[in-house]
């Protein structure tokens, strides 16, 4: 990482300037050769799964779809679905491993050499066509496979709690006023990242530093109920109005002085004494 790259940071941001310090060099890998389909493959199994378990269910697919080396999509397309589940994949990652592998074929998905001619934005838009993939995995992907200097995954827990610790807020920041900030990293945004997954490292060996200066956040636009209301779909807004309804009804009964009644109840009474009388 080149002492300009830091040296704009520090610049731009007196809190990661000190975070720097303490870390010291920035140590984010060279990037790999990168194989589109097999590291979202890889990505796929191991969501919500911890490393051995997901490399183990990888091994086992090597083995039974690849003959020992990592299967191709075609291979992928034609194992049946019990080969893949008893890979140990759930049907939901079978799902996604086979709408993968079709998609790479179609070019939806594609290969290094085209992929490091897009820009981030297409990539992202691209491979989240994909079952399964969301933005995060796209990123992570961006940053370590592909080696893109300006991203910043505003969504990712330990980028949002190291941002937290390291400016000493009391709670974690919305993803959008993370990004709101994060505008005075650009262009070297992957890097600001990679320092903030440090600082809770430091804060677990108890020698993150205090922040140079505190800091208000940009506020953040809250949708209005209405709008989400609006959002949710056309029958989520009924049994609200009826509710609102109700809730108009029992505050006139509560209003109303003791003992009196509504014209709709009075004239319900008038009845009832006309039924009794004939």
């Amino acid at each position: 990482m080149s002492q300009e790259t830091l040296a704009h940071l520090s610049r731009a941001d007196a809190v990661l300037g000190g975070l720097i310090r303490a870390v010291g060099p920035c140590k984010l890998a060279a990037p790999e050769d990168c194989h589109p389909f097999q590291v979202l493959a890889q990505a796929i199994a191991h969501q919500q799964l911890n490393g051995t378990a997901a490399n183990t269910i990888l091994k086992r697919l090597v083995d039974s779809c690849g003959q020992g080396t990592f299967p191709t999509p075609h291979q992928v397309l034609e194992a049946p679905v019990e080969r893949l589940r008893a890979a140990g994949f759930s049907f939901a990652k079978v799902a996604a491993l086979k709408d993968l592998a079709a998609k790479t074929l179609a070019a939806v998905v594609p290969d290094g050499a085209a992929l490091m001619q897009l820009s981030d934005e297409q990539i992202i838009a691209r491979l989240t066509q994909v079952r399964g993939i969301g933005r995060w995995t796209v990123e992570m992907l961006l940053m370590f496979q592909l080696g893109r200097p300006d991203v910043l995954p505003v969504d990712d827990f330990g980028v949002r709690a190291g941002f937290r610790a390291a400016y000493g807020l009391g709670r974690m920041p919305h993803p959008r006023a993370l990004a709101a900030w994060g505008e005075r990293w650009k262009p070297f945004r992957t890097t600001a990242a990679w320092y903030l997954w440090r600082a809770l490292e430091l804060k677990r060996a108890g020698t993150l530093p205090s922040p140079a200066e505190r800091i208000r956040l940009p506020r953040v636009k809250r949708l209005r109920r209405a709008a989400r209301r609006g959002a949710a779909g056309p029958g989520r807004g009924k049994p609200r109005g009826r509710a609102a309804v109700r809730a108009r009804k029992v505050r006139a009964r509560r209003a109303s002085p003791a003992g009196a009644r509504t014209p709709r109840s009075a004239a319900r009474g008038r009845l009832r004494k006309a039924g009794k009388t004939e």
